[in-house]
């Protein structure tokens, strides 16, 4: 191949190589906006309330036991000391009932925002309290206080409002706090002790409303447990443990059920464990979780990191014209005039980025791809000496970005659909190109 031409070549590798670090720095510009962003986000939320994790309800029972043990004293001798230890006895419900109105909302702090959810919750939990608490040994030693029905909370912040409180069908009145570490914070109804000599069944319902971000867990705690949750987020991602049953997704929101046994969670088994200060076993417990996550699944930074990996792309497929037109029909293309429309193709994704903080992904690409599409395409027409040519470019380029489009906006299918292109592309340039001497080509540039 004669010497100009690999020179062309070199000129155009250079300039992709070149236009390639710049691209590297405006992702790094999305990385840090990204990360901009988040903070705010946490922000938001530790101004009002994180992401919610509700845990119970469990009957929580008080006690004070009397323990006797031997104590070897080298004056007194081998003796029995007296003292009392303190306790609880957690049940968990025979079964546990969760329906559930989340209605979202999105708070900003300038041009970041946080997706909240009201949720409104109707809990109704039921429990079989075994004769003497399921205690096997030493009954005579405890002291039982009086019994609780208690709801850890992850953040307390939250509680909007409480309602309908009963045990038994006798209203009761809440109080603050779980008054049990496993729990954490919350808060209980305390109600009348229940004899630890019967067998006994208590019913327990309560409305709950509570503010989150993000994120809503719920512990399926009874033996058998059913979670109904109605929200206007039309772009949930189920999370924790357990997916859902059924689930329905639309524009106008999602409907989801959950159903889990003691069989799938182990949830009791892990109680009594943990009740014997296994760490483990504690951490077991508290890791048994389902719920929805309200964050968009592909947000416009994401978007445009996903476009940006396609900007070299773009670029090559601009250079392999330009180079086409150069060689084939004797026009003659400075290398300037390369990085100029390269830059214009890096451009564009800045251009994006900065949009689509204000605008939303959508419209911040209409705007972007028509700006350097009518940009590109004027300046090209010039290049090639013809406004047809330009015209045809800048149809192509369109062609081009609604394709980049369709794979930003993709998330289980943006691989395959990417892959496609590539291949498509690939075998479009081969069969174009496939009767090209491109021997012949590099002697012509030589002798020219």
């Amino acid at each position: 191949m004669g010497r100009s031409l690999g020179w062309k070549v070199a000129a155009i590798i250079a300039l992709c190589v070149l236009l390639l670090v710049g691209l590297q720095w405006i992702g790094s510009v999305v990385t840090e906006r990204q990360a901009r962003r988040d903070a705010v986000v946490k922000d938001i939320a530790e101004s009002s309330s994180t992401e919610q994790r509700l845990v119970g309800p469990i009957l929580v029972i008080p006690y004070e036991k009397t323990v006797q043990e031997w104590l070897d004293d080298p004056q007194s001798g081998r003796h029995t000391v007296t003292r009392r230890v303190t306790g609880q006895v957690l049940i968990l419900p025979e079964t546990f009932r969760v329906d559930g109105e989340m209605p979202t909302e999105r708070r900003a702090r300038g041009i970041y925002e946080a997706r909240l959810y009201h949720a409104n919750l109707k809990i109704h939990a039921t429990f079989d309290v075994p004769l003497h608490y399921g205690l096997q040994s030493d009954l005579t030693a405890y002291h039982f206080g009086q019994a609780s029905i208690a709801i850890g909370l992850s953040d307390i912040r939250g509680i909007e409002s409480t309602s309908q409180v009963t045990v038994d069908g006798t209203p009761v009145k809440l109080q603050p706090g779980t008054t049990s570490t496993l729990l954490g914070g919350g808060l209980r109804a305390p109600f009348a002790t229940v004899d630890a000599d019967h067998v006994a069944h208590v019913d327990f319902a309560m409305g709950l409303g509570v503010l989150g971000t993000s994120e809503f867990h719920v512990m399926p705690v009874g033996r058998e447990s059913q979670v109904f949750l109605h929200s206007n987020w039309a772009n949930p991602s189920f999370v924790g443990q357990y997916l859902p049953l059924r689930h329905e997704i639309n524009a106008k929101g999602f409907d989801a059920q959950w159903s889990t046994s003691f069989f799938s969670t182990n949830l009791e088994e892990s109680l009594h464990r943990c009740g014997d200060n296994n760490t483990t076993a504690c951490e077991e417990f508290n890791s048994r979780m389902l719920g929805v996550s309200f964050v968009d699944p592909v947000d416009q930074y994401l978007k445009t990191d996903r476009a940006i990996k396609y900007a070299l792309l773009f670029i090559f497929l601009t250079f392999a014209g330009f180079f086409l037109f150069e060689v084939l029909k004797r026009l003659a293309v400075h290398p300037i005039q390369y990085g100029l429309v390269g830059t214009a193709l890096a451009l564009f994704y800045l251009l994006l980025l900065s949009l689509s903080e204000h605008v939303g992904f959508g419209i911040a690409y209409a705007i972007s791809c028509a700006a350097c599409v009518v940009l590109i395409g004027f300046y090209v027409g010039a290049i090639l000496r013809s406004g047809w040519r330009g015209m045809g470019f800048a149809v192509a380029l369109s062609m081009l970005y609604g394709t980049l489009y369709a794979l930003v906006s993709a998330d289980d299918y943006a691989l395959l659909m990417g892959s496609a292109l590539l291949f498509g592309l690939l075998a479009a340039v081969m069969v174009l190109t496939r009767k090209v001497d491109w021997f012949a080509l590099g002697r012509r540039e030589e002798q020219a």
